[in-house]
């Protein structure tokens, strides 16, 4: 598991999330299927980019009623 934001890799995989936010597998999937959550999809892969991760967590940090 990865202990701090400078430890991830660039882009991170379904399992790096899950691993990186402490939740399950299901919830970064649910994660990734948001409009509002930047998704990158490559062939059949789920990802996010490590920057747009972070600016998406400020975003959605203290907002009365998100449910992430």
């Amino acid at each position: 598991m990865y202990k701090n934001y400078e430890d991830l890799p660039g882009v991170l995989s379904v399992k790096e999330l899950k691993d990186y936010l402490g939740i399950s597998r299901a919830g970064a999937y649910q994660l990734l299927h948001r409009e509002d959550f930047p998704t990158l999809h490559v062939a059949s892969r789920l990802l996010v980019a490590k920057d747009k991760l972070l600016i998406w967590m400020e975003q959605n940090t203290d907002r009365v009623g998100s449910a992430w």
